[in-house]
């Protein structure tokens, strides 16, 4: 989610140069290690995740609709992308999201273990805004601390 966003920053093709970057990132099977690098060379101050709505399966543009009606904050990439996948296995996902602890999914391990952002689901603080934000909260906590 947030890791995968800077891949936007890579040039497909550099001037000056016919390699197409982007084609080798899709297509290796180290693509989520690759994502988790392309973090490392710059810093956040903020990131925001619109949670409103999404597809938990499927996407960009279709497949099944959730609505959790939050937007997410916060300074660390790894710590939002883990609430994410916290989100998604709450309402449902994908086998390869669904497997596993939290902090065990390639990217988010790889990118916390190479200095981008935090290494475990105790380090998140999950700081609700209303009441219908607590309740949010409450069960992402519940999923951070059974999966994390």
């Amino acid at each position: 989610m947030s890791l995968k966003n800077s891949v936007g920053l890579i040039a497909s093709r550099p001037s000056g140069t016919s390699y197409d970057y982007m084609r080798e990132l899709h297509s290796s099977p180290y693509q989520r290690l690759m994502i988790a690098e392309i973090n490392k060379f710059y810093s956040t101050d903020l990131i925001l995740m619109d949670a409103t709505a999404g597809f938990s399966h499927g996407g960009p543009d279709k497949g099944t609709l959730i609505k959790p009606g939050l937007l997410l904050a916060s300074s660390d990439r790894v710590a939002i992308d883990a609430v994410g996948v916290a989100l998604l296995r709450f309402y449902g996902t994908t086998p390869e999201v669904m497997n596993g602890r939290i902090f065990e999914q390639e990217q988010i391990v790889h990118a916390a273990n190479i200095g981008v952002g935090i290494d475990s689901a105790e380090k998140i603080e999950l700081v609700p805004l209303d009441e219908s934000s607590q309740k949010a909260a409450d069960s992402i906590r519940k999923v951070l601390d059974e999966q994390g």
